[in-house]
């Protein structure tokens, strides 16, 4: 799958149960229409959404399931139960939070990627990352690449911080990683693409700025007088 996706686009196909477009059937088409447009991978949440998903296009998918729980604010593929899940499906990678943050019921990371690299070999791992030293435990512990995804959504980490400075965190990620980086994160424009790549990323994720049109919506009205 990395090679599939070098240099090129992955498009984030997701809608949670309160957004309007929440249906595996919708997520299906959404990722169709990204397929069309030239992606070359698709990131998806939950097991419906990625069958559906598997139905309707022939790409590449990074799977995720995010779910809450009370112990713990980390919320994608928190557990060996998100793993197995995920196994039942033909998504090519797993992504997981691997910020340094508590795990529910008292895993650790380091136990995950253990049980998920010992049970199901053939499913590559990606590690979704907030800071500089979560890429560095990422490189530790034996993910196949590593992912910008959370900059922003732990309390170490700024939401703004992606496109600051021209992407200086991501250049500091590059520097210390021998895994494949791929950028998400506020990268909202084409422009903003093309210059991720131009740094040295493996490739660039966008979800919002495609397929959550309310937010898209939102962005116009915001701009109008």
């Amino acid at each position: 799958m990395l090679n599939t996706v070098k240099n090129k686009l992955i498009v984030s196909c997701q809608a949670l149960e309160n957004e309007p477009l929440h249906s595996p059937f919708i997520m299906a088409k959404m990722a169709l229409a990204a397929a069309q447009g030239g992606a070359a991978g698709i990131r998806a949440n939950s097991v419906v959404d990625i069958l559906a998903i598997k139905e309707a296009v022939n790409l590449p998918v990074v799977g995720i399931i995010k779910r809450d729980y009370p112990d713990s604010a980390v919320f994608i593929t928190a557990t060996t139960k998100e793993i197995d899940e995920l196994a039942t499906t033909e998504c090519e990678m797993i992504a997981l939070d691997a910020t340094s943050r508590k795990r529910p019921n008292g895993q650790t990371l380091a136990e995950l990627v253990t049980y998920a690299k010992a049970t199901y070999p053939h499913k590559l791992l990606m590690a979704d990352v907030a800071t500089v030293e979560d890429v560095i435990v990422a490189n530790q512990l034996g993910f196949d690449c590593v992912s910008s995804t959370l900059i922003g959504y732990t309390a170490e980490s700024k939401q703004d911080e992606v496109a600051a400075n021209d992407f200086a965190i991501l250049k500091e990620m590059l520097d210390i990683s021998h895994l494949p980086l791929i950028a998400e994160g506020n990268i909202d424009t084409p422009q903003k693409a093309q210059r991720v790549l131009t740094l040295g990323v493996h490739s660039v994720v966008v979800g919002s700025a495609i397929t959550r049109p309310q937010l898209i919506t939102e962005k116009f009205v915001n701009a109008l007088p």
